[in-house]
């Protein structure tokens, strides 16, 4: 099912009902009512009438001079005379009514009042439009309130207009969508974002479809260098501290309004720009396709005087620091064929030196020029989605001339800039591009408001778009609670502070902070260090060197591998443990032999391999996604066999010891990399692993005692075996196992890690200071 077109609310004519809930708030008086008096002013003799309600908790006495004070403001439509809109403002004034709106009582109040009007004018409802300009924990309430006591007639429409934020986190916008689905059905909520009623925002998808010949082959891996979509504004969050000290940049900014502009750049163009069903799904099929984003994808900030504003506003003693980031810098990767590699640089920030907001698409440039490298062929080739303000100060879609001559976006509403400005927008003086603009540009609210009329649901977050982003951001939401932001000076004096870059997949700031380190402890002159630990060698070191280390080492024991057996055969367990190893691999070791590498399974969970809980999964978005190596020398544990998980009778360990005999000499892997938990098993082998009738066996189901609880894990018949065996244990949490363990002579039942002891091999164990030193 598409929108519903003007043909179709035609058909609806009769009397409308517009109620703004929250009439005299912020939102009302800057935007809403403009809004509302736009719609009115553009249907006017189309056959609508209207009755327009500001609802608020304040009495009637108290808030219809509030009201009215806001309506007497409004500005006229630019496309109505003076003497016109005297008029039609007079109208609207008349038509307009406070009405309080706390209680039950107060909506069946206003529902009696609109039956009353409609039955003494002798008018047909078409239907009733409710816009919820209040905060969000009031929206369930008042859904409750409108289901139960202010529905139209069946043959009339109900329209709900919420405005962000929808939820803190996946888990809370879940919930929130639970309430509200139990009082409205899906079709009448309208989910606002106001980014999607901004003209350039909106014309997107056209744009893309208007030019689709001469985007086809250019828009991909092959030709696009980067991606960045950013919104800088040089306001502090001073006067919503409230409200922002609970969401940040990321959850105010990036989640929603960034990531739309996002996925209406890179989703699959639909056939029918016109349908809201087909656009939600491709839509959904671009936000699955992301790749999971973590700490190591992100940088935070904070401007200085942020924290002291946290402390007035919230009414916070003087030790109090929020680590609330109001900057971002993320960097976004898309698993698909179309854009795998191809960076998504994403940014906001508060108190930065400019105000402005653009994507842009930045092209490789395979021209080399000799000379005149001011030649126009020789010059960025980029696309520029240019939202306002900055430089430009109006709204446009800008294509660098050495890339193509658009088609123009609109013909009626849209225009080709012909007279330049002398400023250079993004490296480029305008003079370079081909720009489209809007005729006469429109506030966001404007747009949107007409579309709700209209029952245009394309424009709007649907329940299911939604869960789908909050779903991506969770994660990295969840990673950043507990990081400390980078402080800044805010505007001009940020200097070079926040610029961030990619190294791999991993995003760092470009330079260091200042910060001044006042008595150094003992731990801080430790390097790397050797030593013994229960028997065996050890070498320790701070995080970042501990794991330099051990993928040193690992390259240098697949090094020797190949040299006397032509292949490596690496086996990697599954847990925390490993994942900054994976990460050192794939980013940092480009010398390593993957060609020669094959990769097995230590362990795994009984999950499809699929799903983010996998082992193999984490081994295939940390490591195996970045490099090359081919598809046959990898491994993973056959756990989902007949579409069951792990069952007995499906072979899969026999199946998987099958394969390490056909292809690991000897049955004796060249390393394994264990991990410990902080109860002493590895791989999945616990303390109450039964292993007495499967001495002789390589692989073996075991029963973990947290969820998930089936696992499939090599037992230390096979560990044992191996030529390596690398122990790696990491963090303060580690510390008192460290301890008990270099107690412990010889091997404990309580302590499945002791049972680790190569019969020919070397067992090396690799830990760091928080955990040696606690």
């Amino acid at each position: 099912v598409g929108h519903t077109d003007n043909h179709e609310a035609k058909k609806r004519l009769g009397h409308v009902t517009v109620v703004v809930v929250g009439g005299t708030g912020d939102l009302a008086r800057k935007y809403l009512w403009q809004g509302f008096f736009q719609l009115y002013a553009d249907q006017i003799g189309k056959g609508h009438t209207f009755s327009f309600y500001g609802g608020g908790l304040s009495p009637t006495e108290k808030g219809t001079p509030l009201l009215f004070g806001i309506l007497k403001e409004l500005a006229c439509p630019p496309e109505l005379s003076a003497e016109r809109c005297t008029l039609v403002k007079d109208q609207f004034l008349h038509l307009s009514k406070y009405h309080q709106l706390k209680t039950t009582e107060d909506y069946e109040k206003l529902s009696q009042q609109i039956k009353q009007q409609l039955g003494q004018e002798g008018m047909v409802e078409a239907g009733r439009l409710f816009y919820l300009s209040v905060p969000a924990f009031a929206y369930a309430d008042i859904a409750e309130k409108i289901n139960n006591t202010c529905r139209p007639p069946s043959d009339a429409w109900l329209r709900v207009v919420l405005e962000k934020p929808f939820g803190h986190d996946l888990y809370s916008a879940q919930a929130l969508d639970k309430k509200l689905s139990d009082q409205l059905k899906e079709k009448e909520m309208y989910r606002i974002d106001h980014y999607l009623g901004k003209k350039v925002v909106s014309k997107i998808l056209p744009f893309r479809k208007e030019n689709k010949k001469l985007l086809d082959p250019i828009w991909n891996k092959h030709h696009i260098e980067r991606i960045e979509i950013v919104l800088k504004e040089t306001l502090d969050a001073k006067g919503r501290i409230q409200f922002y000290d609970q969401y940040g940049v990321i959850r105010d900014v990036l989640q929603n309004h960034l990531t739309e502009v996002m996925t209406l750049m890179l989703m699959n163009l639909p056939a029918n720009l016109s349908n809201s069903m087909e656009i939600l799904q491709n839509k959904l099929n671009f936000l699955a396709s992301l790749q999971h984003v973590d700490n190591s994808n992100a940088v935070v900030g904070q401007y200085q005087a942020y924290n002291g504003e946290v402390q007035e506003e919230l009414n916070k003693t003087k030790d109090y620091f929020s680590l609330t980031p109001t900057f971002a810098g993320v960097v976004i990767h898309v698993d698909n064929a179309q854009y795998e590699g191809i960076p998504i640089f994403m940014t906001s920030g508060k108190a930065l030196d400019e105000r402005v907001s653009y994507a842009r698409v930045l092209f490789k440039n395979d021209v080399f020029c000799i000379q005149d490298p001011n030649n126009v062929q020789c010059k960025s080739k980029q696309i520029i989605f240019y939202l306002g303000h900055g430089n430009l100060q109006y709204p446009a879609i800008l294509i660098s001339k050495n890339l193509f001559k658009p088609e123009l976006v609109s013909s009626g509403d849209w225009k080709e800039v012909t007279e330049y400005k002398d400023v250079n927008v993004l490296g480029l003086p305008l003079s370079d591009y081909y720009i489209q603009s809007p005729v006469t540009p429109r506030e966001a609210y404007c747009e949107l408001i007409s579309h709700v009329f209209f029952g245009r649901k394309d424009s709007f977050i649907s329940a299911e778009g939604l869960l789908a982003s909050w779903a991506f951001w969770t994660p990295l939401l969840e990673g950043l609670s507990r990081v400390f932001p980078r402080v800044y000076p805010g505007g001009e004096a940020n200097g070079n502070l926040l610029n961030f870059q990619l190294q791999g997949h991993q995003v760092a700031f470009s330079h260091e902070a200042v910060v001044n380190i006042i008595n150094p402890g003992a731990k801080d002159n430790f390097q790397v260090m050797q030593g013994k630990y229960r028997s065996s060698e050890m070498v320790s070191a701070w995080a970042q060197e501990l794991v330099e280390r051990l993928a040193s080492d690992l390259l240098l024991a697949a090094e020797e591998a190949i040299r006397e057996e032509g292949q490596f055969h690496l086996a990697l367990s599954g847990g925390s443990s490993p994942v900054a190893l994976l990460r050192a691999l794939a980013l940092n070791l480009y010398t390593f032999p993957w060609r020669n590498t094959h990769i097995w399974q230590v362990d795994e969970r009984c999950v499809p391999h699929t799903e983010t809980g996998s082992n193999f999964r984490s081994i295939h978005d940390l490591l195996l996604q970045h490099i090359r190596i081919p598809y046959f020398n990898i491994h993973p544990m056959p756990v989902h066999l007949t579409q069951r998980l792990c069952v007995e009778e499906d072979g899969g360990p026999a199946l998987y010891e099958k394969e390490i005999n056909k292809h690991v000499n000897g049955s004796s892997f060249h390393y394994i990399l264990l991990g410990v938990g902080q109860d002493g098993h590895t791989a999945s082998l616990f303390q109450d692993t039964k292993l007495e009738n499967d001495e002789e066996r390589l692989v073996i189901l075991t029963e973990s005692p947290i969820k998930p609880h089936q696992r499939m894990s090599l037992t230390f018949t096979a560990i044992n075996r191996a030529r390596r065996v690398g122990v790696l244990i990491m963090g303060k949490s580690k510390h008192e196992l460290v301890s008990q363990l270099s107690r412990i002579k010889g091997e404990s039942s309580k302590y499945p890690i002791t049972k680790v002891q190569p019969k020919t091999g070397t067992l090396i164990w690799y830990i760091d200071y928080d955990a040696l030193l606690g």
